[in-house]
C-alpha cells in the first residue's frame, strides 16, 4: 500500500478509553477479557502462553464503553525469541493504554516475575488497577495480602471464571479513568408530576465488514495484517504457527470500516496433534464461519497445495465471499506464466464458484494491497446484491424459453415462479409442482444463468426448488 494510503486504526479513537490487561502467563487474563466483554472471543486453556497477539474488544462498565486489550503473558526471554516478541507486544499495549489492569494469580501468590513486571507497570506512568484473580470463595487470601507488596495499591480480589468481584473491579476501573457510570434515566417535570424519560437512542452504527485472513502456516497472514494496519500489531517471524487465536482489529480503508481477523494457520487435520494447535484450528474455522469476506492467502513459493484447496472449499460451503491472494509475489520470476497456471487451478478446483477474485501481493514490501482491498470491497457488494422479483421472473421466462426443463416419465416439469428470500450469499427459490424430479444438471444451468444475467461472479449462489404454486398468484 502506497505511503499516505487512507488507512487508519479505529482503536486510536480518543473517544473511547483503552484498558490493557497484563500479567505473567496463565493468571487468567483471557478469562477476564471474556468476562468483561461478555464474549468467548479469547481462547482459554490451562496451557500457559496460549495468547500471543493483542486482542481487542469492547467492555461496557455500567453504561460506559471502554476498549479492552488482552495481551500475551509477560515473561523474561532471550532477545529475538518468540517470548521476547510477545513481551514487546504487551509493553506496546501498556504504552498505548489509558489504564492498566495488572493481573496476578491469588492462589499462586506474588512471584518474582510479578514483582519485576509490576515495576514495568509503575514506570509506565499509567494508572494501574491491581487484580488478584482466582480468589473465589476463601481461596487465595494469602496471595491477595501479598499483592500489597507490589506497590500498585490495594488489590481487587476477583474470580474471572466465576464472575465474582467483577462489579467492584468495574467501579475501580471507572474511578481510575476519572469516569462516572452513565445514567440510565433522566427526570423531567411536567407541572407537579415527575416523569421518567427514556434514555436517548444512540445513532445507528455502521457495522464494519468482517474480513478473515486464512491459509496454511507461514503463508504470511500476520505480516499481511500488519501491512494493512500500518504497524507491527501481530507477532511475525520465520517460525510457523506463531498465531494461535483469531485476533480482530478495526481500521478504515477509504472511509469503509473493516474488522480484520488474523487467524492461525490451518494444516491437515491428521497432522494436528498438540492441544494448542487444535484450539487454534477450531478458532480459525469459527472465524471463517462468522466472517463476511474470507481472504485465502497462498504462498507463491508453494502455491495451491491440497490444504489450500480444502480451505477454499470450506469457505464456499459456508457461503462466505472469497478472495484468493497470492503472497510473496516479489519472489516469483516467471510472473505471467505463474499467474496463468494459478488462475487455471482456481478455476478448476473451485468450479462451483467461477471468477473468484485473484490478487497477487507482497505483504512484506506492501505491494498489491490497494488491489486486494478493492477486490474485498467489490466481492462484499456482490455478496450482498439483491435482485427484484419482477427482474427474476423475466429472467426465468427467458431461461425457460432458451432451454426448457426436461420431460420426466413423459411429463414436462413446469417452473412457475422464482424469488430471492435473502442475500449473504445470494439465495434464490423457485416453485414447481414436481420440484424433486428436476435434474441437478438443469438446476446448474439455471444457477449459471442467474450468475451471468445479474453479474454475480465469485460468490456462492444458493438455488433451491420447492414444491408449490406461485405464492403470489391470485386465487
Amino acid at each position: 500500500m502506497s505511503p499516505g494510503a487512507p488507512v487508519s486504526l479505529l482503536s486510536s479513537s480518543p473517544e473511547m478509553p483503552v484498558v490493557a490487561i497484563v500479567g505473567r502467563p496463565n493468571v487468567g487474563k483471557s478469562t477476564l477479557f471474556n468476562r468483561l466483554t461478555a464474549t468467548r472471543a479469547a481462547l482459554v486453556s490451562d496451557l500457559p502462553g496460549l495468547t500471543r497477539d493483542r486482542r481487542e474488544g469492547i467492555a461496557n462498565l455500567f453504561g460506559v464503553d471502554v476498549r479492552l486489550v488482552d495481551t500475551a503473558g509477560l515473561e523474561e526471554a532471550q532477545r529475538g525469541s518468540i517470548a521476547d516478541r510477545m513481551r514487546k507486544q504487551s509493553e506496546q499495549a501498556i504504552s498505548e493504554a489509558d489504564l492498566v489492569l495488572f493481573v496476578i494469580d491469588a492462589r499462586a501468590g506474588v512471584t518474582s516475575a510479578d514483582t519485576g513486571f509490576a515495576r514495568i507497570a509503575r514506570q509506565s506512568g499509567k494508572p494501574v488497577v491491581l487484580v488478584a484473580n482466582k480468589a473465589e470463595g476463601n481461596k487465595g487470601t494469602d496471595g491477595v495480602l501479598d499483592a500489597f507488596s507490589l506497590g500498585l495499591g490495594a488489590p481487587i480480589a476477583i474470580s474471572a471464571e466465576h464472575g465474582e468481584g467483577i462489579g467492584d473491579l468495574a467501579e475501580d476501573m471507572l474511578a481510575a479513568l476519572g469516569l462516572k457510570s452513565a445514567p440510565t434515566t433522566k427526570k423531567r417535570r411536567k407541572g407537579d408530576d415527575a416523569e421518567e424519560e427514556k434514555p436517548q437512542e444512540r445513532p445507528a452504527v455502521v457495522k464494519p465488514i468482517r474480513v478473515a485472513i486464512v491459509g496454511r502456516p507461514n503463508a504470511g497472514k500476520s505480516t499481511l495484517v500488519n501491512a494493512l494496519l500500518g504497524e507491527e500489531r501481530m507477532i511475525t517471524g520465520p517460525e510457523p504457527g506463531l498465531t494461535r487465536d483469531s485476533v480482530s482489529t478495526d481500521f478504515e480503508w477509504k472511509g469503509q470500516k473493516i474488522r480484520l481477523f488474523d487467524t492461525a494457520g490451518l494444516r491437515r487435520k491428521a497432522k494436528i496433534t498438540e492441544t494448542a494447535e487444535k484450539l487454534s484450528a477450531s478458532d480459525a474455522v469459527r472465524a471463517i464461519r462468522f466472517a463476511e469476506v474470507v481472504v485465502l492467502l497462498i504462498d507463491a513459493e508453494r502455491p495451491f497445495e491440497h490444504q489450500d484447496l480444502t480451505i477454499g472449499h470450506r469457505v464456499t460451503e459456508e457461503g462466505r465471499a472469497l478472495v484468493v491472494a497470492v503472497n510473496k509475489w516479489d519472489l516469483v520470476e516467471e510472473k505471467q506464466k505463474t499467474l496463468r497456471e494459478l488462475k487455471k487451478t482456481v478455476a478448476e478446483s473451485l468450479a462451483q464458484v467461477p471468477d473468484v477474485p485473484f490478487v497477487a501481493i507482497s505483504a512484506r514490501s506492501e505491494s498489491g494491497l490497494d488491489q486486494l482491498m478493492t477486490a474485498i470491497s467489490k466481492i462484499y457488494a456482490t455478496w450482498n446484491r439483491r435482485v427484484s422479483t419482477p427482474q427474476l421472473n423475466r429472467w426465468l421466462n427467458e431461461a425457460l424459453s432458451r432451454h426448457s426443463p426436461p420431460a420426466v416419465h413423459g411429463k414436462r416439469i413446469k417452473i412457475r415462479y422464482v424469488t430471492q428470500p435473502s442475500t449473504r450469499p445470494p439465495t434464490f427459490v423457485a416453485f414447481s409442482q414436481r420440484a424433486e424430479a428436476l435434474p441437478q444438471s438443469y438446476v446448474k444451468y439455471l444457477t449459471n444463468s442467474l450468475r451471468d444475467t445479474f453479474d454475480l461472479p465469485g460468490v456462492p449462489i444458493r438455488f433451491s426448488l420447492r414444491k408449490g404454486e406461485n405464492p403470489y398468484s391470485k386465487k
